[in-house]
């Protein structure tokens, strides 16, 4: 019991880090560019972390058809994710801050896989 406290103790900071350098990285970034990105980057944790299935190292928003974006929500209806090597169908919803630096709500959908063969049509890559 000790020994999982203190790899608990240990994942904690390390997170917080990860948090913070994903924050100062996107304020780098023009306010669409940055809900985009915010958005992506919670879709491929919360697939890894609700699946268990899914290892994704990259998402695409607009991969099948173009994003929506209405105030601080962003609608991504025809979005892919890629993990290991194969490219799976995504479609969400992503409610951010004012900022676009918190995400407050997110709920998506994981599709079918992508054939390799539509993967340049929709701009994807190996």
């Amino acid at each position: 019991m000790l020994a999982t406290a203190f790899l608990i103790s240990l994942a904690a900071p390390n997170a917080a880090f990860a948090e913070a350098k994903l924050e100062r990285t996107l304020k780098l970034l023009m306010p669409a560019d940055r809900m985009a990105q915010l958005c992506d980057a919670t879709a491929m944790a919360r697939i890894r972390k609700d699946t268990g299935k899914f290892r994704p190292d990259r998402a695409v928003a607009n991969a099948m058809v173009d994003v929506v974006i209405a105030g601080n929500q962003l609608e991504a209806k025809g979005g892919a994710f890629r993990s290991r090597g194969k490219w799976y169908s995504l479609s969400y919803t992503c409610l951010t801050n004012d900022e676009h630096l918190k995400v407050l709500s997110f709920d998506y959908k994981v599709g079918d896989e992508i054939p390799e063969e539509k993967w340049a049509s929709y701009g994807l890559w190996q």
